[in-house]
């Protein structure tokens, strides 16, 4: 229900800035946004539905074209995106602004995490 999601949403959130604390503790920059919270939700829809079709747009030159591809697959290529680009963040200590991308994988995994304890209390309470 939404009572559930919102306590989901606010833990997934939490996860997400205590992970980007964790790896960039030194940052003078705000953390503002519910980019980590959203994560949460991207990895409880991996597990929940891994098979369901993304439509995806592929720009090749002047050709556009619309495929479908499975969750799975695009949330994968997402959360190593996510990873490469957090790794070479910290090699750049400009002080700037920027994207919390640790705060992104904290809050996917918080999102996995959530559901797979949530998967199990109810398999036990069945």
């Amino acid at each position: 229900g939404r009572k559930n999601f919102v306590i989901f949403f606010l833990l997934c959130g939490v996860a997400a800035a205590f992970t980007q604390i964790f790896f960039n503790p030194d940052s003078k920059v705000p953390m503002v946004g519910a980019s980590g919270a959203i994560a949460g939700v991207l990895g409880a829809y991996l597990l929940l539905y891994p098979r369901a079709k993304v439509t995806t747009v592929i720009i090749f030159g002047f050709f556009i074209r619309l495929i479908k591809i499975p969750a799975v697959v695009v949330l994968s290529f997402w959360i190593i995106y996510q990873f490469l680009y957090g790794i070479s963040s910290l090699a750049v200590k400009t002080g700037e602004g920027g994207v919390a991308w640790f705060a992104h994988i904290g809050g996917f995994i918080c999102g996995v995490i959530l559901i797979k304890l949530f998967q199990l209390f109810v398999e036990k309470n069945i």
